[in-house]
């Protein structure tokens, strides 16, 4: 960040110094030497100092006076302020004329226009401060968002990890009741699983590679638990080719874990089938499960963090990218997200 403020500030400078240049070397740049590199009726020498004097009169307002003093508290003195340094670029203005272009003097057009200069280049200045204020301020504006933004997706992921441990954990609770051979692989995996959110999980977005693979192991999690007990269904691969992609983190999660949580129990003939396709950078992610509505009632409140956490997280980062379809009917639940990830 400091890196860019002092790229942004040597430019401006850069910006600044190339305007100057031009104006205080525009005679000797369009006229010559035969015709005492004038602009109309002005010599270049002193176009070249009144440049300076003007280059005095925008910086002084631009810089200290209206943004020090044109205030609730201190307007009078900014009047007052601005008066003084008109007054004194008049003052410089009629000392270089008397002492070095006394001619300049008597020619009433010329002598008009050596003065109103003065104010028109006060005008300048004060439109240029009130420009530099307004992109500041939506510069501001624009950083309190991204910095409200990543405080609010930071505090959204801090909530998926325990839910999702909440829930993980509660299936080993399950294996271990009945003693299973599959504990200590399903221990393993899970170990493996909180590497990718302890670690993996923590930057902005992470390679769609990695988010697959994390889903695909909780899914095989899911499967060492229910063995046979529950039909799981999943078709989600990746093709090499677009292996570039990518996604925020455990985006895809919470649905998977909606299905287990609200697709296995009392229902007859459980099923889950989950899908995953990749066209072009278009992601189309489909998650089908059959529930219970009567016994789906006794779940416990906290199956309910984790989908509208993850539209929250899919409305802030990819407003304008996303369509997400959510079907409940027949005793059947079926989202479809579809995702632009380019």
């Amino acid at each position: 960040m400091k890196v860019i403020q002092n790229k942004s500030t040597y430019n401006a400078f850069a910006l600044h110094a190339l305007i100057w240049s031009t104006i205080l070397l525009l005679p000797y740049l369009v006229s010559t030497a035969s015709n005492d590199y004038k602009i109309g009726p002005i010599p270049g020498f002193l176009f070249t100092i009144m440049g300076t004097i003007h280059m005095g009169i925008f910086y002084t307002n631009a810089c200290y006076l209206y943004p020090k003093l044109l205030n609730r508290r201190f307007w009078w003195g900014y009047f007052i302020s601005v008066a003084l340094l008109l007054l004194v670029s008049f003052q410089l203005k009629y000392m270089v004329m008397a002492a070095w272009f006394p001619e300049m003097l008597q020619d009433s057009a010329s002598y008009k226009f050596v003065y109103g200069s003065s104010t028109g280049i006060f005008i300048i200045s004060i439109v240029y401060r009130k420009v530099i204020d307004a992109i500041r301020r939506e510069k501001e504006q624009k950083e309190k968002r991204t910095q409200q933004l990543f405080t609010e997706l930071k505090f959204l992921r801090s909530q998926i990890s325990p839910h999702f441990l909440f829930n993980v954990l509660t299936n080993l609770v399950s294996l271990a009741r009945k003693k299973s051979d599959q504990l200590e692989p399903s221990l393993i995996m899970l170990s493996g699983l909180m590497r990718y959110m302890l670690y993996d999980a923590q930057g902005k977005k992470v390679a769609l590679e990695k988010e697959i693979g994390y889903l695909n192991s909780y899914i095989e999690l899911q499967k060492l638990r229910f063995g046979n007990d529950v039909q799981i269904n999943s078709q989600i691969s990746l093709p090499p080719e677009d292996g570039a992609y990518m996604i925020e983190p455990m985006l895809l999660i919470p649905f998977v874990e909606n299905a287990f949580k609200h697709g296995v129990g009392y229902i007859q003939d459980p099923q889950i089938n989950i899908k995953l396709s990749l066209i072009q950078g278009v992601m189309t992610f489909e998650v089908w499960n059959k529930f219970d509505r009567e016994q789906d009632t006794s779940k416990d409140e906290s199956s309910g963090i984790g989908l509208p956490n993850v539209q929250y997280r899919l409305n802030l980062l990819y407003q304008d990218k996303h369509h997400l379809v959510i079907r409940d009917d027949n005793n059947c639940f079926h989202i479809t997200l579809t995702l632009e990830l380019i």
